[in-house]
C-alpha cells in the first residue's frame, strides 16, 4: 500500500470513529511527514486536548508549527514536550534550530549543549553549534565544534565544507582546498565545492584550473549566479568577450532575469561594439533593478552618455 492510499484509509477510519485516536496520531503524522501541516495541525490539536500529558503529540506540533513558520508557537510546544520529558533530546535540539532560524544563536547554543550533557557524542549536536558560531562570525570557535563533529563523523560533508570556507576565509588556502577536496570524494556533485575550488584558483592565477571547475560548478547548479560572473570576468580578462557574452546570456536563460547579469553583459556587449544589444541590456539592469548592486542613477547616468 503507498502512503497516499495509507493516508486516504486513515481518513476513511476516522469519518467512521472519530474517536480512533492511534490512527488520527498516525494520520497526523503521514500529513505533516508530506508537508501537509495545516491539516497535521488540526490532528494534534484535537489531540493535545485530551492526551495533555503527552510529550510525543507537543513535539508533533512543535514540528508542525515549525513546517508553517510559526516559530514562537513551535518554541511553546517544544517546551512542553521537554517539560514533559526531559530526558528527550529531540525537542532540545529541534528548540535551537528554531532559535536559529530566529538568529537568537546564544540561545540555540544553550540548547545544544543541553542535547551534549545527554548525549556527548551528538555530531549533529556540535555541528549546530559549530553554525551558531559561524554566523556570529566567531570562527575559531566554528571550526573547534565543526572539528569535533568530523572526528564523530568523518563523513559530514558540511562539516568539512564550513571547515574549508574558514580556512579560505583565514587565508590557508591549501587547507581550504584540501577540505573542498575531501567534500568531493564524499559527494561528487556537490557544486559549492567545485565553486570555492574555482575561486581559489582565480585568486592564486590559475585560470585553467578555475574554468574546469567552474564547468563542474555549473554542470551541477546550472543556476548558480556567482559562478557566471565569475566564469564570465574570467573570460572578458582573457580577451574571449564573445564568448564571455555566451555566458552571460546563458545565465539568464538558466536563471531568469537579473539585473547585474543584464549590466555585466551590457558591458561586454559595450567591449564588443554590439550597440543595440548594448543599449537593450542596459535597459534590462535598469528594469530589474532589484537584483542590481550597482546605483540604478549610476547605470541611467551612463547609458544617457553613450547616447548622447
Amino acid at each position: 500500500m503507498s502512503k497516499i492510499d495509507k493516508i486516504q484509509e486513515l481518513q476513511e477510519i476516522l469519518k467512521q470513529d472519530q474517536t480512533n485516536f492511534q490512527a488520527r496520531r498516525q494520520l497526523g503524522v503521514m500529513l505533516m511527514d508530506f508537508n501537509f501541516p495545516e491539516e497535521a495541525l488540526q490532528h494534534f490539536l484535537y489531540l493535545a486536548k485530551i492526551f495533555n500529558d503527552d510529550s510525543a503529540i507537543f513535539y508533533n506540533l512543535g514540528i508542525t508549527y515549525e513546517k508553517l513558520k510559526n516559530l514562537n508557537k513551535a518554541i511553546e510546544n517544544y517546551r512542553k514536550a521537554i517539560e514533559l520529558a526531559p530526558d528527550e533530546v529531540d525537542a532540545y535540539y529541534n528548540l535551537g534550530l528554531v532559535y536559529i532560524d530566529k538568529k537568537v544563536y546564544e540561545t540555540a547554543i544553550e540548547y545544544f549543549e543541553r542535547v551534549l550533557d545527554k548525549d556527548n557524542n551528538d555530531s549533529n549536536a556540535y555541528f549546530s553549534i559549530g553554525l551558531c558560531y559561524f554566523k556570529q562570525g566567531k570562527l575559531d570557535g566554528a571550526k573547534y565544534y565543526f572539528q569535533r563533529t568530523i572526528e564523530l563523523n568523518d563523513e559530514d560533508i558540511y562539516a568539512h565544507f564550513y571547515i574549508g570556507n574558514i580556512l579560505k576565509e583565514q587565508g590557508d588556502n591549501s587547507g581550504a582546498r584540501e577540505k573542498f577536496h575531501k567534500v568531493l570524494e564524499l559527494s561528487p556533485d556537490y557544486s559549492w565545492a567545485y565553486f570555492n575550488l574555482a575561486s581559489i584558483d582565480y585568486e592564486e592565477g590559475d585560470i585553467e584550473n578555475a574554468i574546469e571547475n567552474l564547468e563542474k560548478t555549473l554542470e551541477f547548479n546550472s543556476k548558480d549566479i556567482d559562478a557566471y560572473k565569475i566564469y564570465s570576468k574570467i573570460m572578458s580578462k582573457e580577451n574571449q568577450t564573445e564568448f564571455a557574452a555566451s555566458i552571460l546570456e546563458r545565465a539568464l536563460q538558466n536563471c531568469g532575469d537579473n539585473g547585474d547579469l543584464y549590466y555585466m553583459l551590457a558591458q561586454v556587449y559595450k567591449l564588443n561594439k554590439v550597440r543595440d544589444k548594448y543599449v537593450q541590456a542596459m535597459n534590462n539592469a535598469l528594469k530589474f533593478n532589484n537584483s542590481l548592486s550597482v546605483s540604478p542613477k549610476l547605470v541611467k547616468k551612463e547609458l544617457d552618455k553613450f547616447l548622447s
